[in-house]
């Protein structure tokens, strides 16, 4: 994958390395740590606890009965996608309870990733609903789960109402390739983007 030219604002020079702030967002119990944990070149740190049954009606756990653990803070780990890009991810919350961490989580975040569930929709409007409001440049990233319904690409895009130029791709969270794809997917988003506005000026 050449990823050379990829000169956001504050860019590395050459021959040194680049670290860009990296956001794995998304519903509650999409995949979010789980990503993060699959992809991550080091140990990732996570903050999960035990859910309590006292927490069951807060948390809404509709669709994911079987979660027994939930991000309370962050997710983050690190991955190197060439010798000169290294990405730092910080994994989000996915509860209502817990969004007002995102504010802080977000600041200095280059671009995200949304990850969706596509049999719990509504559950990861929030988080692009946020990128959009921050100005985050942002992919989606279908979570398919084992008994996920394959829906067409553009009847998802209208469900969740996000413009055509944002991209919406496949992922098995589980599987460190399709992680990484879903990464990849993200930079080069950001370097499409980064050539419209050097265009424009």
């Amino acid at each position: 994958m050449d990823l050379k030219g990829f000169d956001q604002p504050g860019s590395a020079a050459a021959g040194e390395t680049r670290s860009v702030k990296v956001m794995i967002a998304g519903g509650f119990g999409t995949g979010k740590t789980t990503m993060v944990r699959s992809v991550s070149d080091i140990k990732p740190l996570t903050t999960e606890e035990t859910l309590t049954q006292a927490s069951a009606d807060v948390d809404r756990l509709i669709g994911v009965a079987d979660k027994t653990e939930t991000t309370v803070s962050l997710d983050f780990g690190k991955i190197s996608i060439n010798d000169s890009l290294v990405l730092y991810l910080f994994g989000t919350p996915g509860q209502e309870r817990f969004w007002f961490l995102w504010n802080g989580l977000f600041k200095g975040a280059l671009g995200a990733v949304v990850l969706v569930d596509t049999r719990r929709l509504a559950s990861s409007f929030r988080a692009i609903e946020e990128m959009e409001r921050q100005n985050v440049p942002f992919v989606v990233a279908l979570n398919v789960f084992p008994d996920s319904k394959d829906y067409p690409v553009e009847e998802i895009r209208d469900a969740l109402d996000i413009s055509p130029h944002i991209p919406v791709v496949a992922c098995d969270a589980r599987d460190r390739t399709s992680s990484r794809d879903v990464l990849v997917a993200l930079i080069r988003h950001l370097k499409e983007r980064s050539a419209v506005v050097l265009e424009s000026r």
